[in-house]
């Protein structure tokens, strides 16, 4: 008996080391344009809960605020260290992919999952990654502006007659799936990949090039070209690309720039 409660000991210790392991690190929560300070804090609270710790705020109505440290209950430290900044583009310019999260359908619009499935894809993600989940506002959710920098959408699986839910509620839940997917199993988000990953920054840098030589031959039209342009970003998004793979196609952009520009 008591040998068999030293290796049911000896479980729980293994199983609680291996998941310590988990690189909550790379994980960020972005709120964009949060309306009630209130809400700041309670998602900070909520995501302290699930070990996560970075918070983004993109141009946020009221903070700091009292409100937001009222109801942050010990989480103070996660509004100290948040990071404000005014635009999407500086929220998410590190972030290699970038999970938006809103309960509409859009017309185009990447694929809608349902949060566990993305969870359960984590899973083979590269634990040198960062990885961005981005909320809307309150009341009127995550912009089309916004939705066009995600990789992928989700959602939350709620009543559809009702799917109600406070800022901090779905952050919460959100973290908790997560958690719950890379806990399991006692596994850590690991790549055998080892090329350096592409940025935000680095991918919007090449959308831009992209889009300016479009321009330059006359293939973007003014009244089709925006959304051209978001149908482009869709199916690049879809995939995951290298920073060399980034380089490839932003050489070849430049020499055909370079040859329209001899010929002229």
């Amino acid at each position: 008996m008591v040998k068999l409660h030293l290796l049911s000991f000896a479980a729980i210790l293994q199983r609680n080391l291996m998941s310590s392991k988990i690189n909550y690190d790379q994980f960020k929560i972005v709120l964009c344009r949060t309306s009630h300070p209130g809400n700041i804090g309670s998602t900070a609270r909520a995501i302290k809960t699930m070990g996560f710790s970075h918070l983004t705020l993109v141009n946020p109505k009221q903070f700091p605020h009292a409100d937001a440290n009222a109801l942050a209950a010990g989480a103070e430290d996660i509004l100290a260290n948040a990071t404000i900044v005014s635009t999407i583009e500086d929220a998410l310019k590190d972030s290699h992919l970038i999970i938006g999260f809103t309960a509409r359908q859009r017309e185009l619009s990447q694929d809608h999952k349902n949060i566990r499935e993305i969870a359960k894809n984590l899973k083979s993600e590269s634990h040198k990654k960062k990885i961005a989940l981005l909320f809307g506002n309150e009341t009127n959710g995550l912009s089309n502006d916004e939705i066009k920098h995600c990789h992928m959408l989700g959602y939350i699986n709620s009543n559809t007659n009702y799917s109600s839910l406070n800022l901090s509620q779905a952050v919460q839940i959100i973290c908790y799936e997560i958690r719950m997917q890379l806990s399991e199993d006692n596994a850590i988000i690991q790549s055998s990949k080892e090329n350096e990953l592409v940025t935000h920054e680095v991918q919007n840098g090449f959308y831009l090039h992209l889009e300016q030589l479009l321009t330059e031959i006359g293939f973007l039209k003014k009244i089709q070209g925006e959304r051209l342009m978001q149908r482009l970003r869709l199916l690049f998004n879809r995939t995951t690309m290298e920073k060399d793979e980034v380089n490839i196609l932003r050489g070849i952009l430049t020499d055909i720039q370079k040859k329209i520009k001899d010929k002229t």
